[in-house]
Formats: structure tokens, sequence, C-alpha cells
């Protein structure tokens, strides 16, 4: 915890307020006695404009309408949290540094290559906290992908990953599996885009050592589930994890609002936060 922090509570605008993680998090807020709501913003084009946070999340009224006036958020927030769609959160982000509003931590998943290079070129001048899952189990998971990976030689052992989540999603892979295919080719010191195989199909083409494969599944209510199998010609290793609630995911990106405060300009991932960097 920074120094600010021991006697001022944080003001936390939300981005996506609205959405499933948006409502986890308002309620993640009212648990946090160092932090609190002080701006909900959604699209201009959501019916809950105007909506309580509060009412919206089944809490009581916190006097926080829904708004879509970015500007004026950022200048109500110390942190903003973002779960919203690439564009709201390349704008939200490139806008900070004319505001008061000086970190951000962002959750938002599915960007073409010209969106991400576009929000990272914001970590020049703001605090950008960024992670594809915000559980704390799940970062744990990333660090044993790359260390599993590290030691066990390409050639003789192949890496697959599997994702699984409700039927709304989206994206495919999910932004969960490819950290954890980022984990695995950093592990093995490769680029993940040189060795990745997102899909399969058609019988022309065998696997080829050293490809990191990917499979998404989709269905029902599923929050979140992720495995990867290492496997060889003698043996498997399978390291999973499921996420049982959401509120597993809102949680830690209000731990991570916490630590990112006072933070100098600069990229950051749950790693830092949980000190799990070499």
């Amino acid at each position: 915890m920074t120094p600010d922090l021991m006697d001022n509570i944080l003001n936390i605008g939300l981005l996506g307020a609205d959405g499933r993680m948006g409502t986890a998090i308002i309620k993640a807020l009212a648990d946090e006695p160092r932090l609190r709501l002080s701006a909900a913003l959604t699209a201009p084009n959501s019916p809950q404009l105007g909506q309580d946070a509060g009412d919206l999340a089944g809490l009581k009224p916190l006097g926080i309408p829904l708004s879509s006036d970015i500007h004026t958020g950022l200048n109500q927030c110390d942190v903003l949290i973002d779960f919203s769609h690439p564009k709201a959160a390349i704008d939200a982000a490139l806008s900070m540094k004319d505001t008061g509003c000086r970190a951000l931590i962002t959750g938002t998943t599915g960007y073409s290559a010209a969106e991400d290079t576009a929000l990272l070129g914001a970590a020049n001048h703001i605090t950008l906290l960024r992670s594809g899952n915000f559980s704390l189990g799940v970062n744990m998971l990333e660090a044993l992908v790359e260390l599993a990976a590290a030691r066990l030689g390409a050639e003789d052992w192949d890496i697959e990953i599997l994702d699984m989540h409700h039927n709304r999603k989206t994206d495919a892979p999910s932004g969960t599996a490819l950290m954890l295919g980022e984990a695995a080719a950093k592990g093995r010191g490769t680029i993940l885009k040189d060795v990745q195989v997102l899909s399969r199909e058609g019988r022309s083409t065998a696997r080829r050592p050293g490809n990191i494969g990917f499979a998404a599944l989709r269905g029902g209510g599923v929050i979140g589930e992720h495995a990867v199998s290492l496997t060889s010609e003698l043996e498997q290793i399978r390291l999973e994890h499921s996420a049982f609630d959401r509120s597993v995911f809102a949680r830690g990106a209000v731990i991570a609002a916490l630590w990112a405060y006072g933070r100098p300009a600069g990229l950051y991932d749950m790693k830092d936060v949980l000190s799990l960097k070499a």
C-alpha cells in the first residue's frame, strides 16, 4: 500500500459499469473501506443510462447515476477500472493524460493488433495495469505454466490450451487463454504469435514441434475454465483453474487498483501486484 492510502479513501471510476463484471466490481467496492465508487460510466446508447449504480448492482442507492461523459468521470476519480470494449478502453486511456485520473486497471480483451498497440502507447503517460484475468489463482497458474515450459523441452513436450466460457462471450481464444499462451512462449524463449495455432481444420498438416495450440468452448453460464496440457510421448501434465463466482475477478481488480495508485507511469500486470516477477 502506498503512503497516501493510509488516511485517504481512493475514488474509483468504473468503465463498463452496466456489464456483468461492472456490477460485480460495484459490489466488491462496497466491501472495500479504502475505496469508493465515484463515477459509473457506460456507452452513450446503453439502456441503463441514468440508473443508479447501486440499484443496478442490487445494492442500496449510491447516488451515482450511470453516465457516458468520460471526461467528467475521469476528473472525478483517482483510478479507473475498465471492463468494457477495446475502443472505449483506448479512448479512456488516451484521454487520461488531460484529467486528474492517472491510473487505469483494465481487463478488457479482444483487441486487434492495431488496437493493442494504441492501448500500450498510453503507458508512456499513465499507470496502465492490464490483465487478461484478475483472479489471483489464474495468475499463479500463469507463473506455473511459464516455469513448466521453461523446464521441459519444446521438442519433447506439446503444449495445448483449452478455455471454456459462457455462451455470450464473443472473443476466442479468451484473454486468459492468450495470457497463458504468452507465459508458455516466454518460458520457452519464443514469441507466441510465431508458434500459436488458434484453430485446426482439415487433414493436411500434422502438429509441428514447438507449436502452442488453442481450443475454445462456449456454452451455458460457465464463468471461466482454463486448462494447460503439457504432453510428451510418455506422460502428461495438466494445470487447471476453475472460477466458481465472478466476484473472484472483481476482487482481483480492486486489489490491483489499491496497488497501482501512485505508481510511476508504465505498463504493469498482476504478476507485479503479486510479486511473481523475477
